[in-house]
This record gives C-alpha cells, sequence and structure tokens, in this order.
C-alpha cells in the first residue's frame, strides 16, 4: 500500500462531502495513492480509469454522512454544548436549510467558534480511524518533505 498525503485526503473528503451521497466521488489508487475525483454534477477533463468503481485496486473515499459527520455530528454538539437548545437544533435538521439554521443558533449562543474546532477536530479524527481501518498510510499534514 502506498501512502497518501493527509492534505490530499482531506481535500477529497471535503469534495464528496460538498454534495449528497454518491453525487460527488473520489477513489484512491492502492497501487499509486493517486486520487480519482468524479462528479455526476460536473464531470471533469481529468481521465480516470475505466474500472475505478469496480475494481479492488480502489477505494472509495467516504461522505462525511457514511462516518457520522453530518447531522449526527452537529446534533453532539449541540447536546454537548447547548443542551437548552438541542431540541430546537434537531427540529432543525427535518427540513431544508438547517445547516444555514444550525449555525446562526450556534453564533446568537456564541459558540459558533467553537463548533468550527469541534467539527475540526471530529473530522481529522474520523478521516485518521477511517485510514487505520483501510490500512492506508498517511503522509501528516504540512510534511512537505515525502512524496
Amino acid at each position: 500500500m502506498v501512502t497518501v498525503k493527509y492534505d490530499d485526503l482531506s481535500l477529497a473528503f471535503e469534495f464528496v462531502s460538498a454534495g449528497l451521497p454518491m453525487e460527488h466521488n473520489a477513489y484512491i489508487s492502492i497501487d499509486t495513492g493517486q486520487i480519482y475525483w468524479i462528479s455526476d454534477l460536473n464531470p471533469t477533463e481529468e481521465e480516470v480509469p475505466d474500472d475505478l468503481e469496480t475494481s479492488d485496486r480502489y477505494i472509495a473515499i467516504p461522505h462525511k454522512n457514511d462516518l457520522g459527520l453530518g447531522r449526527s455530528l452537529a446534533l453532539r454538539f449541540a447536546e454537548q454544548e447547548l443542551p437548552q437548545c438541542y431540541e430546537r437544533a434537531k427540529a432543525f435538521f427535518r427540513s431544508r436549510g438547517a445547516y444555514a439554521r444550525f449555525k446562526q443558533l450556534l453564533e446568537s449562543e456564541g459558540v459558533l467558534e467553537k463548533w468550527y474546532k469541534f467539527e475540526e477536530e471530529s473530522v481529522e479524527k474520523a478521516l485518521r480511524d477511517w485510514c487505520a481501518e483501510n490500512s492506508i498510510p498517511l503522509i501528516e499534514k504540512g510534511d512537505e518533505s515525502s512524496p
């Protein structure tokens, strides 16, 4: 198994998670470490292998929902930091525009920056755990000496 740069993995994860599940996909080649990006909404000019979605030589990068980093993460934060607002936050996620309303609530309660830090740390931990489960060695953030 080849190594993958954490920064590259993080960018691909953000891409995959930017839309609904299966709208955007990214795959890591276990032979080269290259990450291939594909989107049903915005086809790229990048050439991708024909067997990308069927071969066992590629690992699909998960969507945030696959790692419990969507609605459940927001509600976990609300329960932890704003228990008095938990039911209100939970109600946001029953309709469109939930994250905008959730962030407005956090801002009004003075914990928006705390949310961003919580989210960033949660994403990093989840990605590192996912890599460990899939035996994907990571090159650490900012390590310019590695390929």
